[in-house]
């Protein structure tokens, strides 16, 4: 059993790395992980280039933990060997909900997160909300050097979604066809860039409820999207406890050519902070602060919904073009063993959103604001990535606008 410990190295003189040995390893080719880090035979041992690597390889989906341990030889000889505890990668997904209309949807999926063992992700999805959807994703971060990879996916989206139009609402079915293609270039352990081209069409069918005059009751855009992707990931992992700040900056730029919606742009961060707590304790926050053009549209990018952002608000609830969403929990180990951890957790989750063609200042009103507050269990595998089954039930502690007293959330992985 490998036993998971992180030794800071100094030493008076320098010391050649005479033998670099990897351990733990299965699935993992051991090729692609010498590629990746920074610690090679033959060169000058560096601790903090090692305690780099550590971090690194922890981060990998097909990595549970990873340590290090150096053997003197000599005075100026040493010996390395990095240990691998390697995580079950080849994943299927199920989850499954009530939509708008209260059909009954499911989605079924199978992912593996360490195809040809290399940390590159394939896999693919099957969904049904009383509508068939599908997609695909290839995503290999080194395909082409430490730095440089690639990611293609497409996805047929299809889903009845409500639209607001003030005081009114009205069911579209929409439908969303479209093919991505990202570069994807790491600069350094920290920051990491994906930028590239979506083509993309989206349709949108009236289904039933109340329009407003000039809203077509049928849409069909193409369109092109451009995007930008900077990540800041200063994360440290130690099975399920995370500690650290990362952010993330997406930026897109949509084009068009319609007589109803106009070229946008849209951005928004998300700042993450985790922190443990005691041997047990771990404290989790995600802020989301996002910006849209601002079309006196429907058809706003930022949806109020308890799957994505608000726990037990209640399903797609209302759409803007700005949000400010801020989701903090405590999550507690009350059971950890070899393979299985159960937390449970305490949460509050607040967003305010701007109306589309309304004013920044609609952040700041308190008709706007939703606050829901609850509790949850989560069952984490720690041989598996990313196998976290969560369940939370929030309860609205303010909605100005009452749209429910909450209910429950569940799925795949936590929160954030």
């Amino acid at each position: 059993m490998f036993f998971s410990f992180c030794l800071q190295v100094t030493f008076a003189q320098k010391t050649t790395i005479v033998s670099l040995e990897i351990v733990g390893q299965d699935k993992i080719k051991t090729s692609y992980l010498k590629k990746i880090i920074t610690t090679k035979q033959g060169e000058v041992l560096d601790s903090v280039k090692l305690n780099q690597d550590i971090t690194f390889l922890k981060r990998l989906p097909a990595v549970s933990h990873a340590y290090f341990k150096v053997d003197r030889l000599s005075s100026s000889k040493s010996h390395v060997k990095i240990g691998i505890e390697e995580n079950f990668t080849l994943l299927p997904s199920l989850n499954f909900w009530t939509t708008t209309n209260k059909q009954f949807a499911y989605k079924l999926g199978l992912y593996e997160y360490n195809f040809l063992g290399n940390n590159t992700t394939f896999g693919g999805f099957y969904q049904n909300n009383g509508f068939h959807s599908y997609g695909f994703t290839y995503r290999a971060p080194n395909l082409f050097s430490k730095k440089w990879g690639l990611a293609i996916s497409f996805k047929d989206w299809k889903s009845e979604e409500p639209l607001y139009f003030g005081e009114k609402t009205a069911n579209y079915l929409y439908n969303n066809t479209s093919v991505e293609l990202l570069g994807l270039y790491q600069l350094n352990l920290k920051h990491r860039i994906d930028f590239g081209i979506s083509f993309f069409s989206e349709k949108y069918k009236y289904l039933s409820g109340e329009t407003a005059a000039g809203v077509p009751l049928a849409l069909d855009l193409d369109k092109k999207l451009l995007k930008l992707v900077y990540q800041y990931n200063g994360l440290d992992y130690y099975y399920q406890y995370v500690s650290g700040f990362k952010s993330v900056l997406y930026t897109q730029y949509v084009t068009t050519q319609n007589d109803f919606q106009n070229d946008f742009l849209i951005a928004w961060n998300d700042f993450f902070y985790y922190k443990r707590i005691g041997a047990k304790g771990n404290w989790a926050n995600k802020l989301r602060l996002g910006i849209a053009s601002n079309e006196n549209s429907p058809f706003a990018p930022f949806a109020l919904d308890n799957n994505v952002n608000i726990r037990g608000v209640g399903i797609l609830v209302d759409r803007g073009t700005g949000v400010a969403v801020l989701n903090s929990e405590y999550r507690h180990t009350v059971y950890d063993k070899k393979w299985l951890a159960i937390q449970t957790n305490i949460f509050t989750d607040a967003g305010t959103w701007r109306e589309p063609g309304g004013q920044l200042s609609d952040l700041f009103k308190k008709e706007k604001l939703r606050v829901f507050s609850g509790i949850g269990l989560r069952f984490i595998s720690k041989k598996i990535y990313n196998a976290t089954f969560r369940i939370d039930y929030g309860f609205k502690v303010y909605d100005a606008r009452n749209t429910t007293k909450g209910g429950l959330v569940f799925g795949l992985g936590q929160y954030f």
